[in-house]
């Protein structure tokens, strides 16, 4: 293989990973989307603003958490229930710091 299909190869596989997280973002903020306004208006901005700077481990983490059920969640970030899930409620709290601050 030439230097230039190496290059070539390198810039296809770069195009291709964020063609897959543009597509992956993309799904995710569509799973944002809730039946509860107050949830919509936490998890959207998150998404936008602080979901890329998160660790592989918590994007999963947050995925995670996008597939609880709307009265779970709204209980947790109402503050009525703490999560059990150590690492579900660790993201909880860490969403809850960014909107205090």
């Amino acid at each position: 293989m030439s230097g230039n299909e190496a290059s070539s190869n390198t810039v296809t596989n770069n195009e291709n990973s964020t063609n897959l997280l543009k597509v992956n973002k993309a799904r995710i903020k569509w799973a944002c989307r809730r039946g509860m306004l107050e949830l919509d208006m936490l998890f959207t901005p998150f998404v936008d603003e602080a979901y890329d700077d998160l660790s592989t481990k918590d994007q999963f983490t947050f995925e995670r958490l996008l597939t609880s059920q709307d009265p779970e969640l709204f209980a947790w970030f109402m503050g009525h229930e703490i999560c059990e899930d150590t690492e579900l409620n660790a993201i909880v709290q860490f969403i809850l710091k960014r909107v205090k601050v």
